[in-house]
């Protein structure tokens, strides 16, 4: 279980990373409607992969505590 929380963790990180991409290049084609769309997308996507790291971290210290 805990591999699966840090997974997910990892993919969220990535998709965050991707929409900063998109929105960086819409900043720079003066797009900024459609950047902040993105910005706001990595930042739900950064909010998920926290939640989610934040639960690997719990599952990993209980998984050490209970051997």
């Amino acid at each position: 279980m805990p591999n699966n929380s840090h997974q997910r963790a990892a993919e969220f990180h990535d998709l965050a990373a991707h929409a900063h991409r998109a929105a960086a290049v819409h900043h720079g084609k003066e797009d900024h409607q459609t950047a902040h769309e993105h910005s706001k997308e990595a930042l739900e996507y950064s909010n998920k992969a926290h939640q989610r790291s934040e639960e690997a971290i719990k599952s990993s210290a209980d998984t050490a505590a209970s051997r």
